[in-house]
């Protein structure tokens, strides 16, 4: 997890996603979401992917990147 106490950049941060926690590679503040490009910062970092090393804003991302037409409408 995140040291708050080391050095810390304020760009986007390089993390590597492991099961059930993530490891900072490269300090920031933030990642990207791969879906939406949004920022995410780091403390609110919930979703991702161990398999393709990518971060999701929401639940909502999650299902596009897995399941590209589940979230249409009929």
């Amino acid at each position: 997890m995140l040291n708050k106490f080391g050095p810390s950049g304020h760009g986007e941060a390089q993390v590597q996603y492991l099961d059930g926690d993530f490891r900072v590679i490269s300090p920031g503040t933030f990642v990207r979401c791969a879906i939406t490009d949004t920022r995410i910062p780091l403390d609110e970092l919930k979703y991702w992917s161990v398999d393709l090393q990518e971060a999701y804003a929401t639940p909502d991302a999650v299902l596009q990147r897995h399941f590209p037409g589940a979230l249409k409408q009929p």
